[in-house]
């Protein structure tokens, strides 16, 4: 995953766009800085600036390559997990949930798209990241909720921070327990899987020292190639035996629904890498849109974890493990073969998965405090390195794959993929819209809202509660 932050944002000055007369002057403001420069307003002048003409891309991406890489950013250990998450649901209550899971996470994305267009185009600037986005939709928004505008982008900063950790700690038990399947097999052993985590510590701790996306790449594309070979290796495994109903649960329990809820959202969302994704396309008005490729992806995403939630859980039934990939047979090397492909996978793009929460906790926050310190290199490297630990000790605490996924997607995502959305639609549009109009955005954005606060509560303390049982049950 990546985030809209590091590019340098750019604002352009003046009426003049691009029509053939002299091309406006480029303003840069911080990336850093999320306080918006905010332009004198003159009625109409918006509407004169199209935020899409003036973005200053180097490599523009297309919209086959923006689908890939979108497809690549909800492809990962989420999709592994789904088959427990239907066995928490029930297969019936699995297929029905993840589609309308799946429609409500891609309409509050194109909430947030369309309005950070809107709000681009009043400030005129040419893109603006999630904080951003956020913090210039409350400035916009009713009297009562302007005050928050300065602390909003810190809590969505905390939202992004804990999730790409929490992301980090599902990729560093998802490693050891594939590792620990392999190796207890062959030395027919029950080795505690804490000293699986305890050999790869120092080389994520190395991997995460590298400081430039442009080095982690290779990783990535090895990483996609191992992904898609080993996806197509366990669907020969999911379908290789016949398919049986019997006793497969139709309808889980409520508690089961919750731990469902939390392991889909973090499955299917990928809000962290929309906007850069949209900011960075050769023609960004092709990515929303009734056949834009937000839609394209979604619906290949959300049919590709119902068939491997739905086939996975009628295949292993109660059986089921937090990944899929601890349930294939290990007595064959082929299925050997998918571990250690997958580990091996997730093991190097690692870095990129914590890139993110390094980015906001050392350029956002340290950087800041620490000024033009002679050994604020030395610094950074601490930085990554306790945030490398942060997540390893938490996994350590907790190897607990599915109940991980379970509390990061409840807790995270429901604010940052259902709640803010709503939210930033509500103010962005607040003093454009009246009547009906007005009245119906209100009660279909509280809706939401209170949705995505019952999805965190209810999810959150049910994983927590499941993480405690776990805790007491490991000592």
């Amino acid at each position: 995953m990546t985030a809209d932050k590091g590019h340098t944002n750019t604002a352009f000055v003046g009426d003049e766009g691009m029509n053939g007369k002299k091309p406006p002057q480029p303003k840069t403001i911080d990336p850093n800085m999320y306080s918006l420069e905010i332009q004198e307003k003159k009625p109409g002048l918006e509407a004169d600036y199209d935020p899409h003409l003036h973005r200053q891309v180097e490599h523009p991406t297309s919209n086959n390559e923006t689908l890939i890489h979108l497809l690549k950013g909800s492809l990962g250990t989420g999709i592994l997990a789904m088959p427990n998450a239907f066995h928490h649901a029930g297969w019936t209550v699995g297929v029905v949930g993840t589609l309308l899971i799946g429609l409500l996470c891609t309409y509050c994305i194109h909430l947030l798209i369309k309005a950070e267009f809107e709000l681009c185009k009043r400030k005129r600037v040419p893109s603006l990241n999630y904080p951003a986005v956020t913090q210039a939709a409350l400035l916009e928004g009713p009297e009562a909720l302007k005050p928050l505008s300065k602390i909003i982008i810190h809590i969505v900063n905390v939202f992004l921070l804990i999730y790409q950790l929490g992301t980090c700690c599902v990729y560093v038990v998802f490693v050891s327990s594939n590792i620990k399947a392999i190796a207890d097999y062959y030395t027919e052993a029950d080795t505690d899987v804490r000293l699986y985590m305890l050999i790869i510590l120092l080389p994520l701790i190395l991997i995460n020292w590298v400081r430039n996306l442009k080095f982690l790449a290779p990783f990535s594309t090895i990483a996609n190639f191992v992904t898609l070979v080993s996806f197509g290796i366990i669907l020969y495994y999911i379908f290789r035996e016949p398919i049986s109903f019997d006793e497969r649960e139709k309808v889980g329990t409520m508690s089961g629904f919750a731990l469902f809820f939390g392991t889909v959202l973090f499955a299917l969302e990928a809000i962290g890498v929309i906007l850069p994704l949209e900011n960075e396309m050769k023609t960004p008005k092709k990515f929303g849109g009734n056949f834009g490729v937000l839609n394209k992806a979604m619906i290949l995403i959300v049919a590709l974890y119902v068939g491997m939630g739905f086939f996975g859980y009628l295949n292993y039934g109660a059986a089921i493990k937090g990944s899929i990939t601890l349930n294939l047979p290990e007595e064959e090397i082929l299925a050997q073969c998918v571990k250690g492909m997958l580990a091996f996978a997730i093991y190097i793009t690692h870095g990129l998965a914590c890139y993110v929460a390094i980015d906001i906790t050392w350029n956002d926050y340290l950087k800041k405090n620490l000024g033009d310190s002679p050994r604020s290199v030395f610094y950074e490297y601490i930085a990554r390195t306790v945030l490398v630990l942060i997540t390893f000790l938490l996994a350590v605490a907790i190897p607990n794959l599915e109940l991980f996924i379970s509390l990061f997607g409840a807790l995270c995502l429901s604010a940052l993929g259902i709640a803010f959305p709503a939210l930033i639609q509500t103010c962005t549009y607040w003093h454009q819209r009246q009547g009906s109009a007005k009245l119906w955005m209100i009660l279909k954005n509280s809706v939401i809202g209170v949705v995505a606060i019952l999805g965190l509560l209810i999810g959150t303390s049910t994983s927590m509660i499941e993480i405690i049982h776990t805790f007491s049950d490991d000592n």
